[in-house]
């Protein structure tokens, strides 16, 4: 029983294992059967991929050649063309390409030269804008008299008595004064005073002063007038190196030779055009300092060669030479910088001024010497200017009018458009400038504004 039992149950256990065995047998067949199609399916997608590539490399074989073959085709008709071109122009390509860049060549020069005119233009703008602007900034932070020098002194006199004293027995006293003070001492009728007269502010300057020191003293005659002299001449001399050092400190400037100071200090006794040297020389000095600054240059050193701009002058009565070149060698020989000579040869054009303190002392010079004021004019001499100027300008080919303005500081020219075209209006006004230097004199500069207008006028009926 036990053994029977043993072999069913043996042979049920011998069933379940080979049931399993077919089972997974079965699973491993259908996978393989799976992986089989999937591979099949791979196989017929991949030669499927190889079909369409040589397809499509066909293709593109066939359009390369398609391409060369057009190609060849273009260049045929482009020489066919090109042939022709040169047919009908005359010239071969080298010479039509020759003429094609000159004509690149000249409208690109046209193109670049709006453009530098449109540059300058606006450059010349800007520039107008800012000198306006500093010198407008350098004149409302400084203002000075109006000229009042004059070639005469009048010594006011409390008795008629003192004329006869100072003329002398047989007019030997008022011969001593002449001979000594270098004037002309004028005693007529004229109650109550003596007058002086000379174009030497310095020595009208002491003889004033010793006139006066007689008439306190009473004791005029020769030897005396010799003694008050002397002493008078040595306080004049000693005070010209005070005045002058005090001039500097006011403006800043440090390190001044004393023969310098002494120099600066005599300019308080000359003048031009009735403005006084020294008066002049502190505008400019003051003028061109702000004008440095506003232009970031050294305002110190601008102030410095405003003030020794015009030295040569406190030596044009003793010494031979233009007060340029004087000045120009006085300030060499003790020692003042380039900048400083550079602004004293550069401001009446003997040199181009290299620096911006240079440029400021210029400018600084017109700005003073041509300010409403500054300097005294007879009226007939003035006029007379003005009306040589206008005559120059009028007796020009093609002008029909022109007209002095701003004081003779600008000569505007109205030219006639029908016969002036506009290269000749450029000479023209060159012309006129060049013509008013050579004939005349004058303080500053004198602008010529050419103004040539074309006006049409038609009448709507």
């Amino acid at each position: 029983m036990i053994l029977e039992r043993a072999k069913v149950e043996a042979k049920a256990k011998e069933i379940e294992v080979r049931k399993s065995v077919e089972d997974e047998f079965g699973a491993a067949l259908r996978e393989q059967e799976r992986k089989t199609r999937l591979i099949a399916q791979k196989e017929e997608a991949t030669e499927e991929r190889r079909r369409t590539i040589d397809k499509l490399y066909k293709e593109v074989s066939k359009l390369q050649k398609d391409v060369k073959e057009q190609q060849k085709r273009n260049e045929q008709r482009l020489l066919e063309a090109q042939s022709a071109i040169e047919k009908a122009a005359g010239m071969s390509a080298a010479e039509a390409e020759k003429v094609l860049l000159s004509q690149v060549e000249e409208k690109a020069r046209l193109d670049a030269a709006n453009i530098i005119r449109r540059a300058e233009t606006e450059a010349k703008n800007e520039a107008r804008r800012r000198a306006n602007f500093i010198i407008a900034q350098a004149t409302t932070r400084f203002a000075s008299d109006f000229a009042n020098e004059r070639l005469i002194n009048t010594i006011a006199i409390s008795n008629e008595e003192y004329k006869g004293r100072i003329i002398g027995k047989e007019g030997r006293n008022i011969k001593t004064l002449e001979n000594l003070l270098g004037v002309d001492i004028v005693i007529d009728d004229t109650p109550g005073a003596i007058v002086i007269s000379s174009f030497n502010l310095y020595r009208r300057a002491i003889a004033a002063r010793t006139l006066e020191l007689l008439l306190q003293d009473g004791r005029i005659q020769p030897a005396r007038i010799e003694e008050i002299y002397n002493g008078v001449k040595a306080q004049f001399e000693e005070s010209l190196l005070e005045d002058g050092q005090n001039v500097a400190i006011d403006l800043g400037v440090s390190d001044l030779h004393p023969e310098l100071a002494r120099l600066v200090g005599r300019l308080k006794y000359r003048a031009s055009y009735g403005q006084n040297a020294l008066a002049h020389s502190i505008e400019v000095s003051r003028l061109a300092g702000v004008i440095a600054a506003e232009l970031d240059g050294n305002e110190k050193l601008a102030r410095r060669a405003g003030l020794l701009h015009d030295i040569g002058k406190a030596s044009t009565q003793d010494q031979d030479g233009n007060h340029v070149t004087l000045g120009y060698d006085i300030c060499k020989r003790f020692g003042e910088s380039d900048v400083v000579l550079n602004a004293i040869m550069a401001h009446h054009g003997h040199e181009e001024p290299l620096t911006i303190e240079s440029a400021a002392v210029c400018a600084s010079d017109a700005l003073s010497a041509a300010r409403p004021g500054a300097r005294r004019d007879v009226l007939e001499g003035y006029l007379k200017r003005v009306q040589e100027l206008e005559s120059i300008a009028v007796n020009k080919k093609g002008v029909t009018q022109a007209y002095a303005i701003a004081a003779g500081r600008e000569l505007r020219v109205i030219v006639n458009a029908n016969a002036i075209d506009d290269r000749e209006t450029v000479l023209l006004g060159k012309e006129i400038a060049s013509e008013i230097e050579r004939k005349m004199q004058y303080p500053g500069e004198i602008k010529v504004n050419v103004i040539r207008e074309l006006r049409v006028v038609e009448m709507a009926k």
